[in-house]
Order: structure tokens, then C-alpha cells, then sequence
């Protein structure tokens, strides 16, 4: 059983507004919870494994035709999809390991410790042991493979000559400049003797099955916790252009092994026509679609008109709250697209590009304190969380708040220096959930009452 739950509930639903923009929330991020995706698309019967992706298709594994079953993978979500597969598989799992940073009991996988956004000594310790696994496959073997969002921080494998730090410093400058998740996995890809398909080279030629829980726009599965078991259509010269977009002060190992690949020194991450790839197959089971669906149903028992706006919103953090709340004052207004009671839904992935010297905070933190400043009118309700419980690098899922929340010469200020967190928590409008079990990236309730 999935159960959400909010640090200091009771303080927070300040409003009916506010109670019904927690409900959505929760129910989404639940909804999207590994073991509630496995319980709705995975099923073993008669010893054939049959696993249906969100697009509608099934795909079954006769099991009594592997010698082995291994289960791999890594992500925020990655402990808690291992131990809602054991539980399917029961008997016919031989072993397996996956990476998280957020643990949990398991009975034949385990469950290895490693941290994120930025990896770990530790973490590349483990991602070596899921390389390790993936290589003892044989061709008569089924690895099912648990890719969740945070797979590209959590299996950290330096490619050679690349050293932990290399990608530490690298990560950061990433996450810093306010790239899309597709340019910063370019990068990492390229980085990393795990990632951008090489996982499923070093388990050829056994079966391999990705099931995936997405947190990119899209769902493309090459951009999944950088796509450590399918096809990659990038390549050195998209990393590098990467870096000069951005003007990134990457270690010069990094550049100078970049600009080897480029050239042709260095072998390229395989692509779709790699006979890595003859045996393998990937399933998306749940994605920020999966959470909308879940909050609009919330919004829809609690008596609101819900309105999905986009599952893919992506930018600027603070510019985005913008048009959200502009979209939010119109139903006020005038009754559309919308009718108050009213909740308009989004997802996706916003960025912040992070000033010289940023404070504490996270996109979902920046979008609340953007949005409510913005806001003229009283009834309206901003909530956005990361669905994994942790926002940027802090220990809260994102926040809610209304126009008079946060003082407008503080929030300003805040908004500045990218210093959101404090003047949130000031204003005890922080959403901290914990870690989650789960990563399908953000979701935003705003919650439009009718005018007075």
C-alpha cells in the first residue's frame, strides 16, 4: 500500500484551496509509486511474464525458457521497483542489484546505496556491481532492467580515463547552467562506461527487458537515467556542443576525452543497429502522465473542474509560474479555459540557471515563490513538488502558497538569489514529503476558487 504523507499537514491545508491542491498532489505522486505501476502492468501467470507499457502494448517473457533471471538497474524509484518485481517473480528470480538513494527491504535483490544529483564514491562502487551482473549474463538469461528517473547521478561508472571527481565537477556545472535534461545527458553519456546503451553491451547477448519509470518530456528512453540499456542517437560532438553553448568550465580531462571521441579515438556510445540491441526491448509503465491522470481524478471527486494543461512544461522555472498564473487569474476572470472551482494540473521538467552565488531551493520552490508573487488576486492556490520528495538538493519536495504568503520584498529578494527555500520555510509553505519511492519529475496543482 502507497501512503503519501506531508511534514505538518494540518498547517499547510490552511484553506479548502489548499487541502484540495494537497489531495491532487498526493494522489499523483502515489499513482505513479513503482509498486502501484507493477500491481496495473505487470502480472506472471503460467510462467509467462507479461509487462504492458502506458502506450497500450504487451509484451511477454516465457520464463521457463531462461536458464537464469537477473534484475538490475538504478534510480530514486529503482529500490522500491525491485521489491514490487520480486514479489511477482517470486521463485524464478536468481539474483540481481540496483542502485538508489532511497532504500528499501528486499528478499534476492540488492539494494545499493548511492546518492544524487551529484554521484559517489559509493555510487560508482555499486554501478560497477550492476556491470559486474550485466557481464555474468549468458545468452540463455533474462535481465529485467529498473530504470527510474535519478539513474544518471545514482550508476556513476567513469569511462576511462575519467576520474570520480571529473564527473562530480561536471554534473555540477550541469545542473548549474540551466541545459535541458536531453543536453546534460549528451554529456553524461559520453562521460560514463554505463550509460547511453552500454549497460545492455555488457549484458549481450541476454535478453534484456527495460522496464522504465520516465521523468523526461516525452519519455524518450534514451534520455531515462541516460539510457544505460537502449539505443543512443548522441554523440561526442553533441557533448561538446553542449559545452560551448554553455560555456561550461569543465576538468580538462573531461574536454580533452570529449574532443578524442569527437575525432574518432574513442569508441562511440551504440546505436540502434548495435547487435547489442538484437535481444533487448523497453517498456515505459509510468511517466507524468501517469501522475496528471491521478491528480485530475483527485480534483475531479473533491467538486473542481480540472484542466491538464501540459505534461511536458519545460524552462525557466519563474517564467513558467508566470503563464500559470496568468492562465489561473483568466478562469477567475471570466470562467475560462476553466470554470471555478477549478484545478489547472501540469507537468513536466522546469530549470533554474542558478545566479554566482545561489542560496537554497529547487525549481519546484522557484515556480511556488514566482507564481505567488505574481499573483493579484485573492483564492488562488500555486503547488508544485518533484514527485521523488526532493527538489534541487534540499530536503523538500517543492511548496504551496498564495498571494500573501510570502512578503513581496522578501520573495523577491529571495527569488534573486535563488534563495527560495528559506523564505518558504519562514512561511511554513514547504511540501516535505520525504523520499517519495518514486521520480515521474514535477507536478503543479493551482487551485482557482470562484471570485467573491
Amino acid at each position: 500500500m502507497v501512503d503519501v504523507r506531508f511534514q505538518n499537514r494540518d498547517a499547510l491545508a490552511r484553506t479548502d484551496a489548499d487541502e484540495v491542491a494537497l489531495e491532487c498532489v498526493r494522489a499523483g505522486i502515489e499513482a505513479a509509486h513503482p509498486a502501484a505501476r507493477v500491481e496495473e502492468t505487470i502480472a506472471v501467470r503460467d510462467g509467462t511474464l507479461a509487462v504492458t507499457a502506458v502506450d497500450g502494448t504487451t509484451t511477454e517473457y516465457a520464463l521457463d525458457e531462461y536458464e537464469d533471471v537477473f534484475l538490475i538497474g538504478g534510480g530514486n524509484a529503482a529500490g522500491h521497483f525491485a521489491r514490487a518485481l520480486e514479489d511477482e517473480l517470486a521463485d524464478r528470480l536468481t539474483d540481481g542489484a540496483v542502485v538508489t538513494d532511497d532504500s528499501t527491504e528486499t528478499a534476492t535483490v540488492d539494494v545499493l546505496a548511492g546518492d544524487h544529483p551529484v554521484p559517489s564514491e559509493r555510487g560508482v562502487e555499486h554501478a560497477r556491481r550492476i556491470l559486474e551482473i550485466a557481464e555474468c549474463a549468458g545468452e540463455g538469461d533474462l535481465v529485467i532492467a529498473t530504470i527510474t528517473g535519478g539513474g544518471s547521478a545514482l550508476l556513476a561508472a567513469p569511462a576511462e580515463p575519467l576520474s570520480l571527481s571529473d564527473l562530480q565537477a561536471t554534473t555540477e556545472e550541469l545542473l548549474a547552467c540551466g541545459a535541458t535534461i536531453d543536453e546534460i545527458n549528451a554529456v553524461r553519456k559520453h562521460c560514463s562506461a554505463i550509460k547511453g546503451g552500454r549497460l545492455a553491451r555488457a549484458a549481450a547477448p541476454a535478453t534484456v527487458a527495460t522496464v522504465a519509470l520516465s521523468d523526461v518530456v516525452g519519455d524518450d528512453v534514451s534520455v531515462i537515467a541516460s539510457g544505460p540499456t537502449v539505443p543512443d542517437p548522441s554523440t561526442y560532438a553533441d557533448a561538446l556542443t553542449v559545452l560551448e553553448r554553455y560555456d561550461l568550465d569543465v576538468p580538462t580531462a573531461v574536454r580533452e576525452h570529449l574532443e578524442a571521441g569527437a575525432r574518432g579515438e574513442r569508441p562511440e556510445t551504440p546505436t540502434a543497429d548495435d547487435p547489442a540491441f538484437e535481444r533487448t526491448s523497453a517498456h515505459v509503465l509510468g511517466s507524468g502522465r501517469t501522475a496528471l491522470e491521478a491528480a485530475r481524478d483527485a480534483a475531479r471527486e473533491e467538486g473542481y473542474e480540472p484542466l491538464v494543461l501540459a505534461a511536458g512544461v519545460r524552462g525557466e522555472a519563474r517564467e513558467a509560474a508566470l503563464t500559470h498564473v496568468a492562465i489561473a487569474e483568466e478562469c477567475r476572470d471570466t470562467g475560462g479555459p476553466a470554470s471555478p472551482p477549478a484545478v489547472l494540473l501540469s507537468g513536466g521538467e522546469t530549470t533554474v540557471t542558478l545566479c554566482d552565488t545561489p542560496g537554497r531551493g529547487g525549481p519546484n520552490q522557484e515556480f511556488v515563490l514566482s507564481g505567488a508573487l505574481e499573483l493579484e488576486a485573492d483564492g488562488i492556490v500555486v503547488a508544485s513538488v518533484d514527485t521523488d520528495g526532493i527538489d534541487g538538493a534540499t530536503d523538500a519536495a517543492g511548496a504551496i502558497a498564495n498571494a500573501t504568503t510570502v512578503p513581496d520584498a522578501a520573495g523577491r529578494n529571495a527569488l534573486e538569489r535563488n534563495d527560495a527555500l528559506p523564505v518558504l520555510d519562514d512561511a511554513d509553505a514547504l511540501l516535505r514529503t520525504g523520499p517519495t519511492g518514486t521520480n515521474v519529475n514535477d507536478l503543479r496543482a493551482i487551485v482557482v476558487e470562484p471570485a467573491d
